[in-house]
């Protein structure tokens, strides 16, 4: 088995970036346009994977495009003993975007979607049933000004 590198090079972050820019084309089409042959860039895209840096192929979506235009912010304060079976049924409700176990104040922060403020409501009184939550707080977000990225970060790594 190969070494590990830490980090990317040059070519990496190229690959990426076409990658990102042009989804829908194939690997001898990334290739031509970086001038490297198609099995440096099946290399590279797979020595990316299995190092975990690749995390998903799958297509983004938008939830405003799929009728969740609004998102909200809801910090969590839990009872710690009951944070696994918290997170395990966080899982089961589609309009969670995202969680995480954060230190500070709150215990879980939640990015959730919602049709309107209304069912952003019922989202957080469903949170708010569950066993050891004890109570919310929650933000609405207005705008996106930057939305999530991590591109910039790898070529920060330089």
């Amino acid at each position: 088995m190969p070494a590990r590198r830490r980090g990317l090079d040059d070519l990496d972050l190229r690959v990426l970036r076409l990658v990102a820019e042009r989804p829908r084309s194939g690997l001898l089409e990334i290739a031509r346009l970086l001038g490297v042959a198609r099995g440096t860039v099946q290399a590279r895209l797979d020595r990316m994977t299995a190092d975990g840096v690749i995390t998903d192929y799958g297509p983004n979506l938008s939830p405003a495009a799929l009728g969740y235009p609004v998102q909200a912010f809801t910090t969590l304060e839990v009872e710690q003993a009951a944070r696994e079976h918290i997170s395990r049924t966080l899982e089961s409700i589609p309009e969670l975007l995202e969680a995480c176990i954060v230190t500070g104040p709150g215990d879980v922060w939640c990015r959730i979607a919602g049709r309107d403020n209304e069912h952003i409501q019922r989202v957080i009184d469903d949170m708010l049933t569950i066993p050891g939550v004890r109570r919310s707080t929650t933000v609405i977000a207005l705008s996106t000004v930057v939305p999530h990225r991590v591109r910039p970060l790898a070529a920060a790594d330089r």
